[in-house]
């Protein structure tokens, strides 16, 4: 296939633009990767700085705190209460007299 002259007159000068707008969408695609990059590391400091999901214990209100609080002074009545219980019991057989006379 050969080209007369009236034809390289118009194909030399399209190969041109060609060129330029390939060279434009080459940038156009890495401009867009690069965007892209940047967004993710961004989000990936985001979620990283940031909670995402809490776990249901580690929600405390005040209603929780107090019976928290209730529930630890009533153990510790119930422990004073079988400490006083054991002093004061009776043993069935051991008395509570000592015989110093020998």
């Amino acid at each position: 296939m050969s080209l007369k002259g009236i034809e390289l007159q118009i194909a030399i000068p399209k190969t041109f633009d060609a060129g330029k707008i390939a060279e434009q969408k080459h940038q156009q695609t890495q401009l867009n990767m690069d965007q892209a990059t940047a967004k993710m590391e961004q989000q990936t400091l985001k979620n990283s700085e940031t909670v995402l999901e809490s776990e249901k214990y580690a929600k405390m209100n005040s209603d929780g705190d107090r019976r928290e609080r209730e529930r630890a002074e009533e153990e510790e009545r119930q422990r004073l209460q079988k400490e006083e219980d054991k002093k004061n019991t009776v043993h069935p057989y051991k008395g509570s007299f000592v015989d110093f006379s020998r």
